[in-house]
């Protein structure tokens, strides 16, 4: 709007304003005051037509243009879960406070213990979540994104005496703009489509990958390529506690195709990683790799779902660190563990409201017992069954039985008998 045309504009509505007051007191004048109502109008409307443009808004950093392809979008989401777990330990009970009273963790099974003492019963409503998720469309047509999730898992702030009251962590926390991805989230090795559905908070762990860390990734089509947080979990020569390397010279990178297809998808993601234990005053590094093969299949209502993970140094990544990522030699030489595991896993739909899942997963890990010595795992494995019912949309109720075994390389050995009851409702 020029300087002329605005003045005009500015001396017609002043005249309008001074003539308008009395044009209401006289109602003879109301049809001279609705022309020059409509006079006003024609000559805004020809202003903006001259402009080309839409009506300015007022922001704190002055007048700027209103686009139509601007948005703003906040969701708010979560659900609510109550877990009731009878749990019963061929080689003696977990020791308290053990994460695998929370959900299943392979390394976790009793082994060589004293023999079953009955049925543990444990209640929990520590996977209950709460996320919050926006989605922006800017004026310039780029797209960015916020989440954040946490849950209650893993934590410390309460007792199972009194208050039951824990402390919430965090799960996701990231920004997306376009196709980049800043935070922490799931791992790109992980392919979180081909996860089983399970009571139990993972389900088959010790095939699955399973991590998340912060991360920087970037996405095109079918392609993902990131670079991630390294750590090193290391077993000391001849065996022992875990040593946990906090430190790392680079970041782990991760390469990862998806295909999709018109009954599901198949995922194929290769890892790479530099393990690091300078931390524990050995200096010393070695190259790790990774490969993992998944995919889901939809064969009408029904679903197959599966995973197939090798590695040389994949520990953290693969089974739930049921296997470190290396082990030190007498000289302080790290040497990379081989791995290899997946799950199948078939979604059988009854009827509408029936539905059953039915899942094995396996986990062998290749130790050296001359480095490592014979009280690490071997191999691990767990069969689930599950019978869902849906009486509501986004409520969910059922029970699943689930059977576990792990083995040291001194062939000694324990198993896990489960049954988890579970009520769940998404809000």
């Amino acid at each position: 709007m020029t300087s002329p045309r605005l003045f005009s504009f500015a001396a017609t509505a002043l005249a309008f304003l001074y003539a308008g007051g009395p044009a209401f007191a006289h109602d003879s004048d109301l049809e001279a005051l609705e022309s020059r109502v409509a006079e006003l109008e024609s000559m805004l409307s020809q202003l903006l037509d001259e402009r080309g443009a839409e009506p300015a808004v007022l922001t704190d950093a002055g007048p700027a243009p209103m686009h139509a392809g601007a948005s703003n979008s906040y969701k708010f989401g979560g659900y609510i879960k109550l877990d009731a777990m009878f749990s019963d330990y061929s080689g003696g009970d977990l020791s308290p406070g053990s994460l695998g009273s929370q959900f299943y963790v392979p390394a976790t099974i009793p082994v060589g213990g004293m023999s079953s003492q009955g049925p543990d019963v444990d209640m929990q409503g520590r996977e209950t979540r709460i996320n919050f998720r926006s989605d922006h469309l800017l004026a310039n047509g780029d797209k960015l994104g916020t989440y954040i999730e946490t849950d209650f898992f893993v934590s410390d702030g309460g007792n199972e005496r009194v208050s039951n009251s824990y402390n919430p962590r965090l799960r996701h926390a990231y920004f997306t703009y376009n196709n980049w991805l800043f935070g922490q989230t799931w791992s790109t090795f992980q392919d979180v489509g081909a996860l089983a559905e399970n009571l139990d908070f993972i389900g088959p762990s010790e095939g699955t990958t399973f991590v998340r860390q912060p991360q920087m990734r970037y996405t095109n089509g079918g392609w993902q390529f990131a670079i991630e947080n390294p750590e090193t979990t290391i077993t000391p020569f001849g065996g022992g506690a875990r040593v946990v390397s906090d430190d790392g010279s680079m970041p782990d990178f991760v390469a990862r195709y998806t295909a999709r297809l018109l009954n599901g998808h198949l995922s194929a993601a290769g890892l790479f990683r530099l393990l690091d234990c300078t931390e524990i005053g050995i200096d010393d590094t070695e190259p790790a790799y990774g490969l993992s093969l998944s995919g889901k299949h939809a064969y009408g209502d029904d679903d197959f779902r599966w995973m197939a993970t090798v590695g040389n140094g994949t520990g953290r990544y693969l089974g739930l660190n049921t296997s470190d990522d290396a082990v030190l030699d007498s000289s302080g030489v790290l040497s990379a563990i081989q791995q290899w595991g997946g799950f199948v896993s078939m979604r059988h739909f009854w009827n509408v409201e029936w539905r059953s899942n039915f899942t094995l997963s396996y986990l062998s890990n290749d130790n050296d017992t001359s480095l490592t010595g014979s009280d690490v795992t071997r191999n691990v494995y767990s069969v689930h069954a599950n019978l869902l019912y849906q009486p509501a949309e986004k409520m969910t109720v059922g029970g699943e039985i689930m059977y576990a075994e792990r083995t040291l390389e001194s062939d000694s050995s324990g198993d896990m008998t489960r049954l988890l009851l579970s009520a769940k409702y998404a809000f």
